[in-house]
Formats: C-alpha cells, sequence, structure tokens
C-alpha cells in the first residue's frame, strides 16, 4: 500500500453517513442521526439507534459485576475504567468520593452505562449489602489473593483504588476479598485502568457465556 493510499484510508470518516429515505419505521431509530448520519463509535447493529434504546437493549443482557473506583483527586483513569467496563458490560459503574471525574478518557461510553455516586465507602458498602453482592478490592497488598487463580462471584463489586496510593485504607476494611495481578517486572504497580481491565477480563473469563 502507498503513503497516499494509507493517507486516504485514515480520512475516511467514522460510521455512516445519512439514511436514505423512505426511513425504516422502527421507533429504535433516532430521527436526527438518520437525517444527519450516525458518526459514533458503536457497534453496527446500533447505527442510528437512539441512545436510550442501546441502553435498553444492553440492560437486557448485562453481566453480574458491577465496578468501583475511588476518586479522591480526580483521578485521570477513571475514563478508561468507564470505557472497559463499558466493553464488558458491566453491571454499572460507581464513583466513590468526588462526584465530578474526568470524562476524557470515557469516549462517551459513559452515556451507554448506568453510572451511580457514593460519598464515601461507607455509602458504597451500605449500597452493596442492600444490593446483596460482595466488594472484592483490586490491589497488590499483603495477603491479597491471585485473581489469575481465584474464583470471583458471579454477582460483585470489583473495587479500584486511586492511581498511585491504590485502594484507602477503609477500602481495603470494606473489601471481603483484596485480588492481587501477577506483575513480572521492576515496578511496584500498573496503571489502575490497566488494571481494571485485566480485573474485568478474569471474571468474563469465569463467567461469561461466551467463553468456553
Amino acid at each position: 500500500m502507498s503513503d497516499a493510499d494509507s493517507t486516504l484510508e485514515l480520512d475516511e470518516p467514522v460510521g455512516v453517513g445519512p439514511h436514505p429515505k423512505p426511513w425504516p419505521d422502527d421507533p429504535r431509530l433516532d430521527p436526527r442521526l438518520l437525517a444527519e448520519g450516525d458518526r459514533r463509535n458503536v457497534l453496527d447493529q446500533y447505527r442510528y439507534w437512539a441512545v436510550e434504546a442501546i441502553v435498553a437493549d444492553l440492560d437486557t443482557r448485562r453481566h453480574g459485576f458491577h465496578v468501583a473506583i475511588e476518586n479522591w483527586e480526580h483521578d485521570r483513569n477513571i475514563g478508561t475504567v468507564v470505557r472497559t467496563a463499558n466493553a464488558f458490560m458491566a453491571a454499572e459503574i460507581h464513583i466513590v468520593g468526588k462526584r465530578k471525574w474526568n470524562r476524557r478518557g470515557a469516549m462517551m461510553t459513559d452515556v451507554y452505562q448506568h453510572v451511580g455516586h457514593h460519598t464515601d465507602i461507607e455509602a458504597l458498602v451500605q449500597w452493596a449489602a442492600e444490593a446483596r453482592v460482595p466488594i472484592i478490592g483490586i490491589d497488590n497488598l499483603p495477603g491479597s489473593v491471585p485473581i489469575e487463580n481465584t474464583a470471583l462471584p458471579e454477582r460483585c463489586v470489583l473495587l479500584f483504588g486511586q492511581e498511585g496510593p491504590g485502594l484507602s485504607e477503609s477500602a481495603r476494611d470494606a473489601a471481603e476479598m483484596i485480588c492481587s495481578i501477577a506483575q513480572y517486572g521492576s515496578t511496584r504497580s500498573i496503571n489502575a485502568g490497566v488494571a481494571a481491565g485485566i480485573a474485568m477480563h478474569a471474571w468474563i473469563r469465569q463467567w461469561s457465556p461466551t467463553v468456553s
């Protein structure tokens, strides 16, 4: 392939343009998207669908794990965690601490997710008790168990700490179990967004019906 061909491919618009008329008679479709085109980063099956229709469809088959992340210092990794939670179809995302978080890394995937907020760990613990889901902390701490060979509950909350300090002391106390992620290099920890992706996929490998 020539450089010119490569440039042309990179310049191609994402998604699809306006839908030819007559438009389909489908209440899930968004008239504005039909008229202007759908340039969102969504699966082809969701082209021209309204956001509410996509969320409703996802709600029929979301997985049993929730994702919670502490937000005390406006961690920039939260957006990445949210985007990954959408990719693995988490039941809900829970922001613990400050309500505002950096959405840039989420790439608009948060609009397709249920995102809850808890003022502190105690509030998350209360919610988890009412929902009857155990809290599983993810951090490389003394006494943690390797997530690679640990059975995760089918319904649970995967709790991640702030980038840098990791799980707060109250979060550690709240967790019924803390799982570590095996590392083999020279650094003491890995990026919070990366750790979240590894942990979610560990759950997927155990419980997703699409994984043999």
